[in-house]
């Protein structure tokens, strides 16, 4: 069989344009033998040409000129790892106008901008793919798109940031505080020098969002997903919520019901220890799907690094020069936003069961009082724990677990907690989520 060279411009030289620069110059003989086709770098363009990269360039290759990969036609596909959102978007559009087909991982960019990017991409007769955007080398999008096409998709859980997770796991398995989790992370490499885009749920909230829209079929925007980061956890709350049988983890949930309102949310979860996401450790992404055909499916791998996301990168160069992204993606058909917008759940409708935590003076009448705002606001307590021994100002730790409650009773009853005067300081309340199990 003929080999079919296809040249790439690559836009965007960090960590991950390395990792993908890697594989195709090392790995072309291989992708050859299995595809028929020739992978060839056309050219690398960044703004940086002069620092050491863990990857040799041909000679010429790197430039920081862009026209340099807009204007040569024999590039098919430009592939943008610039990062951010101003830039590579503009870089993307311009790389349609030229008639490239685009690979991408910016997860930012299209959560932001993606309705935008695909209507270009459709006007010039061109695809996206974005495999590397969501679960770094977990083909994610690929089985959502293709494998589980025939399923009306009703939810899904994921672990899709693997900075959070290993710090809730750290701080769960060695009862680290937070801080000292971090450190920890960022000494690793697994959580950057600024990681507020991790750790207050940011990055995991664009990553649902293009989960969500292809999962669902909808115009999602970042307005829709209400998130919650993990700043305020502390290792009490994960001990006495450990004791009571549940892990901590940071959670991205999509839940569509019967009449088709989906529930969209990014917060730190407790969830039952005998799940199989809480067993999901360290830098580690899963998420679990629920189809009307399949039941239940878990995906599992590593969710960012350079090469598990330079993986899924590449596996997109090559279905874009078989082709096939441009099938599928020409039937990626999403319901417009003006009716995507009406079929949003509003977090306070959202339904769940909640762990609460209040310091209680050590005193008498104080369960009573606590439980009357509760019972005021409907809300049903399953389970409470509290120990011997008085906490800071003669004060004890209750733990209470409730039954499902809609969040605006729990945010009302919140608020008059945090007045009682038996009460010291603000409760802590973080929610509890209940992953069916898919039993025969």
């Amino acid at each position: 069989m003929a080999e079919k060279q296809v040249r790439v411009g690559l836009a965007g030289f960090g960590t991950i344009g390395c990792g993908v620069a890697k594989l195709i110059l090392e790995e072309a003989e291989s992708i050859a033998a299995k595809t028929g086709l020739r992978l060839e770098l056309g050219c690398v363009v960044d703004t940086d040409t002069e620092s050491a990269r863990p990857v040799k360039l041909p000679k010429s290759i790197l430039t920081n000129d862009i026209n340099r990969l807009l204007n040569d036609d024999t590039i098919q596909i430009g592939v943008e790892l610039i990062g951010g959102t101003d830039a590579a978007k503009d870089v993307q559009l311009k790389m349609l106008d030229a008639g490239k087909d685009v690979v991408t991982a910016n997860k930012a960019l299209l959560a932001e901008h993606g309705n935008e990017l695909y209507e270009a991409a459709h006007r010039n007769g061109r695809c996206i793919a974005f495999e590397g955007s969501c679960g770094g080398g977990i083909p994610i999008i690929s089985a959502i798109r293709t494998g589980l096409v025939a399923n009306n998709i009703t939810a899904m859980y994921g672990i899709v940031n693997g900075t959070c997770n290993y710090i809730l796991s750290e701080m769960t398995s060695k009862g680290e505080g937070f801080s000292e989790a971090l450190a920890q992370a960022q000494n690793k490499g697994y959580a950057e020098a600024d990681p507020t885009l991790d750790i207050n749920g940011g990055d995991s909230a664009h990553k649902l969002a293009i989960l969500a829209s292809i999962a669902f079929g909808y115009e999602i925007t970042l307005e829709d997903i209400f998130v919650e980061g993990i700043e305020s956890v502390s290792k009490a709350d994960i001990r006495y919520g450990g004791e009571m049988g549940y892990i901590l983890k940071l959670l991205a949930i999509g839940q569509k019901d019967k009449e088709g309102k989906v529930s969209l949310c990014v917060y730190p979860s407790f969830i039952a220890k005998d799940n199989p996401l809480a067993r999901v450790n360290g830098p580690f992404n899963a998420i679990s799907i629920f189809g009307s055909a399949v039941g239940q499916v878990m995906y599992y791998g590593r969710g960012a690094g350079m090469m598990p996301t330079a993986s899924a990168v590449v596996a997109d160069i090559i279905d874009a020069a078989l082709g096939n992204s441009v099938t599928t993606f020409r039937h990626l058909h999403l319901k417009p936003r003006s009716e995507t917008e009406l079929l949003i759940e509003k977090i306070g409708n959202c339904v769940s069961r909640f762990y609460i935590k209040v310091l209680a003076k050590n005193q008498p009448g104080v369960v009573a009082k606590y439980s009357k705002v509760l019972g005021d606001h409907d809300i049903s307590i399953s389970g409470a724990l509290q120990h011997e021994g008085a906490g800071p100002n003669n004060t004890v730790p209750v733990v209470i677990i409730t039954h499902s409650v809609q969040q605006k009773n729990m945010t009302a009853a919140l608020v008059e907690l945090a007045e009682l005067d038996v009460l010291s300081g603000r409760p802590v309340c973080i929610r509890i989520v209940d992953i069916p199990e898919d039993k025969d």
